[in-house]
C-alpha cells in the first residue's frame, strides 16, 4: 500500500480523504495545514502533522506521494500555488477518482486530477493537471479542461467546450456546445453560457453576461 500525505484541511479535503480511503490503494499518513491550531488534531480521522515545514522530513521518510486537499471557491490561485509547491518539493501527485464516477476510457488526464462521485466525463476529453471535476458534474465528448480549473458540482459542459487554465465553473452552470472559455475566468453559479468568454472575465446570469474583467 502506497503511503500518501495530504495538503490542506477543509471541506474539500474531507471528500478527497473518503475517496482515497475507498480506493484501498493508499495509506494516508497525515495532513499538512498552515493553521497552527490544527496541529496534533484529527481531521476526518487523519492526523494533522503540522505545516509545510515538515515536507523535507516526510520525503526523508520515503513518502513520495501526495494529494491536494485544498478546494477552490471562485479563485483557483491558492490551489494552483500549493500544487506547484508540492510538485517542486518532489512529491508525485496522485489521481483521486471516485469509483462511482463514469469516465470514458478515451479520456486523458494530466497530473493529480480529482473526480468526485457521480461525475461523468465522456469520450475524447482532455483533462489537465490539478483539475477538479466535482460531484455530479457532466463533461461531454471532445471537451478540454485546462490545468488548475474547477468544474463545480452539477455543472454541465456540452460537447466540444474548451475551458482555459485556472478557470472556475460555478455550481450548476451550463455551457453550450463549442464554447471557448479563456484562462482565469469565473462562471458564476447557475449561469448559462451561450457566447465565448475571454480570459479574466467574470460572467453570470441567463444568458451569462460579463460583470467584470481582470487584465493579465
Amino acid at each position: 500500500m502506497t503511503r500518501v500525505v495530504g495538503f490542506g484541511a477543509g471541506g474539500h479535503a474531507r471528500v478527497v480523504i473518503e475517496i482515497i480511503q475507498s480506493l484501498q490503494d493508499y495509506e494516508i499518513v497525515g495532513l499538512l495545514d498552515a493553521q497552527p491550531s490544527l496541529k496534533g488534531t484529527l481531521f476526518s480521522g487523519v492526523p494533522v502533522l503540522g505545516d509545510d515545514t515538515l515536507i523535507e522530513s516526510l520525503l526523508a521518510q520515503g513518502i513520495r506521494h501526495a494529494f491536494i486537499g485544498l478546494g477552490t471557491i471562485g479563485n483557483t490561485d491558492p490551489r494552483l500555488k500549493l500544487f506547484e509547491r508540492v510538485s517542486r518539493a518532489g512529491f508525485d501527485l496522485v489521481s483521486v477518482m471516485h469509483p462511482n464516477a463514469i469516465v470514458s476510457p478515451s479520456v486523458t488526464f494530466g497530473v493529480g486530477p480529482t473526480v468526485m462521485a457521480g461525475a461523468v466525463i465522456n469520450a475524447n476529453t482532455e483533462v489537465g493537471d490539478n483539475v477538479i471535476v466535482n460531484t455530479g458534474a457532466i463533461v461531454e465528448h471532445d471537451c478540454s479542461i485546462g490545468d488548475h480549473s474547477h468544474i463545480s458540482t452539477g455543472a454541465r459542459l456540452a460537447g466540444g467546450v474548451r475551458i482555459g487554465r485556472a478557470t472556475h465553473v460555478g455550481i450548476g452552470a451550463v455551457i453550450r456546445q463549442g464554447i471557448q472559455v479563456g484562462d482565469d475566468a469565473i462562471i458564476a453559479a447557475g449561469a448559462v453560457v451561450v457566447n465565448d468568454i475571454q480570459s479574466g472575465e467574470t460572467v453570470m446570469g441567463v444568458p451569462a453576461k460579463v460583470q467584470s474583467k481582470v487584465n493579465h
